[in-house]
């Protein structure tokens, strides 16, 4: 089986909160892994093979919707975060 089988989102996602670290500077790092989890888990599966492929052939218009959708499952994500009380 080919070892290069991956879900877009999740790259797409890791480079949001990469972007925004002085936004998330308020969350622990077990708090950013939950928020990312909680972000993909509102997304739907988009596997690919090779991500030339998904740059390439992906559409401004799909890339648009992909963006606020990733920008809408993050923010719910951090509220709920935000409003979860810290497990021991």
């Amino acid at each position: 089986m080919d070892d290069n089988i991956h879900n877009w989102y999740e790259r797409l996602v890791m480079e949001q909160l990469s972007s925004n670290l002085k936004l998330m500077s308020e969350f622990s790092e077990e708090s950013m892994s939950d928020i990312a989890c909680l972000t993909l888990n509102q997304l739907p599966p988009k596997y690919v093979r090779h991500s030339v492929d998904m740059v390439f052939y992906t559409s401004l218009l799909e890339r648009t919707d992909m963006d606020e959708r990733i920008t809408a499952a993050l923010s719910a994500a951090i509220e709920y975060v935000r409003k979860s009380p810290p497990q021991d």
